[in-house]
């Protein structure tokens, strides 16, 4: 099972997205809470995989809650929960330590990947999110060169590696599909982002998005 906890201050929101997750039987919220503060508490309670955050909460956002949650809870990953308007609060969030950002109003299949891939060791970026990401210059991606050009310093292996992780697969999911043992995607992931100059997943997969390496919904 994977245990969630769910954070939003609007119990109508928390009611749809419970009902989205209770499809999948692997899937199990453990906790809700109503503010980034109460998250953070039963984070720490419950010690869930997956922490799926709303950015906009009293008493604590879901930034600053996200990044308590990374500090006190390392083993646990959190997920923002976004809107288009909170393009500024995207842009913030990329170097932050979340692992993947949906949509609230997106696809609900997404959410479910979302959850299984993040829970997995991946990253999950809703293609629409990663798409208006780059739209508005993505914050600090925004200032790196062509994501192209980056890209095309790394080998073919390197490449195939990178479009895996923008699409949200972990590094177990990443040797399946390529045949490799877990230990050399790791080797892999180390050099890519040592090439690319970034620090995590997230931002890798936001240069697989800006270089055409993964297919996403318009």
């Amino acid at each position: 099972m994977i245990p969630v906890l769910l954070a939003d201050d609007e119990a109508m929101i928390r009611a749809g997205v419970r009902a989205i997750l209770a499809t999948d039987p692997e899937i199990d919220v453990v906790a809700e809470a109503g503010d980034g503060r109460e998250a953070v508490e039963l984070v720490r309670a419950h010690r869930p995989r997956v922490a799926l955050l709303d950015i906009r909460m009293p008493r604590l956002d879901g930034l600053a809650a996200g990044a308590e949650i990374r500090r006190l809870v390392p083993e646990t990953e959190v997920v923002m929960l976004t809107t288009f308007g909170e393009d500024d609060y995207i842009a913030r969030a990329l170097g932050d330590g979340a692992s993947g950002f949906l949509l609230k109003s997106g696809d609900p299949r997404e959410l479910i990947a979302g959850v299984r891939a993040v829970a997995g060791g991946g990253a999950y970026l809703s293609p629409r999110v990663a798409r208006r990401v780059l739209e508005l210059g993505g914050g600090r991606m925004g200032k790196r060169p062509a994501a192209r050009e980056l890209t095309g310093g790394l080998t073919e292996r390197e490449r195939e590696v990178l479009a895996l992780v923008g699409a949200g697969l972990s590094n177990a999911e990443i040797g399946r599909r390529l045949f490799l043992v877990e230990g050399t995607v790791k080797g892999y992931l180390s050099s890519i982002f040592t090439r690319l100059g970034v620090r995590n997943r997230v931002q890798a997969a936001i240069v697989a998005y800006e270089a055409g390496l993964v297919d996403g919904d318009a």
